[in-house]
């Protein structure tokens, strides 16, 4: 007995259909006064606020301002993250040396640096960039360590008995073999650095999204904060299909 997959375009037309009909049952649900509008807007509000706000530009300025720390922030802790944690995780030396310092660092939350960051650099850009690394740098190392520690050991051994130096196995094999594992990693980071910068952003910010939502509350603009929300979501999902076409141009040797 053969079961008949779905096409590609209906399993979409289904997704559109289950879209269409939510926003359809929110906005009923607003109109008709079983949810107070003030409490959760209905979505022609929050439609009309993003027209009004694309036409004079202030959504297109916040959602950049945001990119541009996430991109900062993110760039940064990856540089410094993937060679050491190549080193850390073909030397068991250094990874022993540098283990407590990760153990400290891992379990805290980019919110746990606010204050200390806000000391430091004050409410300016280089502060959101440093909480969007100190976020992102301890989950980027372990990713990268546990990519280097996967690699078949068979496979460097081999690579050492057939007269390949240090630098040559690293280069030859360590490095494709970890590649698409350090890749995935990554690319959970990028939505991690999302969750960095909008915490940052609702503390202290002058824009960018979280600032956007934060003000929106301020002043009982409820449709801001969903629009903010919403246009969180979206960026994060533009991103991450511009990173999974990064990702498969670089391994494109794996096809």
């Amino acid at each position: 007995m053969s079961h008949h997959q779905p096409s590609r375009a209906t399993l979409l037309a289904v997704g559109f259909v289950s879209v269409v009909v939510f926003l359809l049952a929110w906005e009923a649900a607003c109109r008709s006064g079983i949810v107070d509008p003030l409490f959760l807007p209905p979505p022609s509000a929050v439609g009309g606020r993003i027209v009004s706000m694309l036409s004079d530009g202030t959504l297109l300025a916040n959602v950049l301002a945001s990119a541009r720390r996430v991109m900062t922030g993110f760039i940064a802790a990856t540089v410094v993250a993937i060679p050491l944690g190549i080193v850390l995780g073909t030397s068991s030396y250094a990874r022993a040396a540098f283990d407590p310092i990760l153990s400290f660092l891992r379990p805290l939350p980019s919110m746990s640096w606010i204050p200390l960051s806000l000391l430091w650099f004050g409410i300016s850009e280089t502060q959101k960039y440093s909480i969007v690394f100190m976020g992102t740098f301890a989950p980027a190392l372990v990713y990268v360590i546990e990519a280097t520690r996967n690699v078949d050991p068979l496979l460097i051994r081999a690579a050492k008995n057939l007269g390949a130096s240090n630098a040559q196995v690293m280069r030859e094999v360590i490095l494709p073999a970890s590649l698409p594992q350090i890749l995935s990693g990554m690319k959970i980071i990028l939505g991690l650095s999302w969750t960095c910068v909008i915490s940052a952003e609702l503390v202290a910010a002058r824009e960018g999204l979280g600032f956007l939502i934060m003000n929106g509350k301020e002043f009982f603009q409820t449709e801001v904060v969903v629009l903010g929300m919403v246009m969180i979501s979206v960026t994060v999902l533009v991103t991450d299909i511009v990173f999974r076409a990064i990702e498969r141009k670089v391994l494109r040797w794996q096809a």
